[in-house]
């Protein structure tokens, strides 16, 4: 590890389990304060035993994606605890893929949008004050089920999608605070991928056949170091950009 982010203070959403905490063992290992979030307890506790273990300083919260209470909680936590914000990623998402957009509830379609759009705006509203007076990195999630448009995933591709279009609103507002905004789609072997794997097989073999390098990423070693880049100032003049971390899947 380069130290790259010695000194910088993270909070990552969903940060108990897949993505969220590959990316949090990334940014643990090259020297950045990470406070991770999440609706369970046990898996956060675990997961910072984890970080902690392997020399990080590291801190959880338990907190609801779309519950602005919890957003603003995690922001004065990681404040208070590590004395400062730089960094936050907005991992957290509950969706049910698989579900036509004909038998899409309105609860179902309020429950991956509160999570996933109003999760993300909420948490960078809490964020911000705190980034305004020395920069920061906003990194957000969009999808390649968004801008594809797959079957089955009407409430998460307009939630994702809907993530795209704050983000780049936002990195224009915020780019004179030096507050950098991106967003990655990634293709990951998550604890949802492998569900939906074994839900719809078909489905997910056609998806498998897209991806160019023939495999769905790893959590830690294919996202986490994209994410490290969009945090560190490697990419100090990037902002308002969607990353495609898929294998080749989406190729624009």
């Amino acid at each position: 590890m380069t130290g790259r982010l010695n000194g910088k203070v993270a909070i990552i959403t969903g940060g108990g389990q897949g993505v969220g905490f590959g990316i949090a063992q990334v940014f643990a290992r090259e020297g950045a304060s990470v406070l991770i979030t999440g609706r369970t307890p046990d898996k956060l506790e675990a997961a910072v035993a984890d970080l902690i273990g392997d020399g990080a300083k590291a801190a959880w919260i338990v907190g609801t994606a779309g519950v602005r209470a919890d957003a603003e909680a995690a922001v004065t936590k990681a404040v208070e605890h590590f004395g400062g914000l730089d960094i936050l990623v907005n991992n957290a998402q509950t969706s049910r893929p698989g579900t036509m957009f004909e038998d899409t509830s309105d609860e179902l379609f309020q429950l991956t949008i509160n999570s996933g759009l109003y999760g993300t705006f909420q948490h960078m509203q809490a964020a911000v004050p705190h980034m305004k007076a020395k920069g920061g990195s906003i990194i957000n999630f969009g999808s390649y089920e968004g801008i594809h448009g797959g079957l089955g995933f009407a409430a998460y591709a307009a939630t994702k999608e809907g993530i795209r279009g704050l983000s780049r609103t936002a990195a224009r507002e915020l780019g004179k605070y030096k507050i950098r905004i991106n967003v990655i789609c990634p293709a990951a072997l998550s604890p949802i991928a492998e569900q939906w794997v074994k839900d719809f097989p078909e489905e997910a073999d056609k998806v498998m056949k897209l991806i160019s390098l023939g495999y769905l990423g790893d959590c830690r070693d294919d996202i986490g170091p994209a994410a490290l880049f969009l945090a560190s100032e490697d990419s100090r003049y990037v902002t308002g950009q969607t990353i495609n971390v898929d294998g080749g899947q989406m190729m624009l």
